[in-house]
């Protein structure tokens, strides 16, 4: 049972925009067009864009209308479906039947400490489901917590060895691969090697999957 403490929390998750998304239309149309939904109304704004002297001065178009209007606004939801796709359409017609999303619009430190929990097949599927997860599966921050939650404490040339060539490519690294990268940068540096015996990189097998 949902409580109102739980309620609160949810809905603070929930900014004045629920969503919003810009683009131009499929030809032959080249008007620009900009869909907003708060979390009172639906926005459609449109841009004429054409070479034609009487279209020059005209000006943008905005209709505004509730979530119960634009749900029976059939005119409306096919020009998103048009412009934006389908997939677009059906987000939007949940979004105003309250059908909210809470878990993309989590704070990005309790999404770590979720992906924490999963392994790579799940980490993978999550960076496909949109454009939000995509970029946290790949962020830096991620994959330096999950080489940190998997080698626990690290030596100094392996951090710097990520600060160099990312974190992800750490993890993905076999050990003598590391061990190698690691002397040539002692080398370099004209400092002794340290030793990494004791911390062991996982398997390549889930690299490609996640690029």
């Amino acid at each position: 049972m949902v409580t109102c403490q739980t309620r609160l929390v949810m809905a603070s998750l929930l900014g004045k925009t629920l969503f919003e998304i810009g683009g131009q239309g499929h030809a032959p149309i080249k008007d620009y067009f900009h869909f907003e939904i708060t979390r009172s109304e639906v926005i459609w704004r449109w841009w004429k864009i054409s070479m034609r002297s009487d279209c020059r001065n005209t000006r943008p178009g905005e209709l505004r209308e509730s979530h119960v209007d634009y749900i029976e606004d059939r005119h409306l939801q096919s020009q998103v479906a048009m412009v934006f796709g389908p997939h677009i359409l059906q987000y939007s017609i949940h979004l105003c039947q309250g059908q909210y999303d809470y878990l993309v619009r989590l704070p990005n430190s309790l999404i770590f400490n979720i992906m924490a929990y999963l392994n790579l097949d799940d980490i993978s599927g999550l960076s496909h489901t949109c454009r939000r997860f995509r970029e946290l599966c790949n962020s830096e921050e991620f994959w330096e917590q999950t080489v940190r939650n998997h080698w626990g404490a690290l030596t100094p040339s392996v951090e710097a060895l990520a600060k160099d060539v990312g974190w992800r490519t750490v993890f993905f690294t076999n050990k003598l691969q590391l061990q190698m990268q690691i002397s040539r940068r002692k080398q370099k540096e004209n400092q002794p090697c340290e030793d990494t015996e004791e911390q062991s990189c996982p398997s390549l097998s889930f690299e490609e999957d996640l690029s």
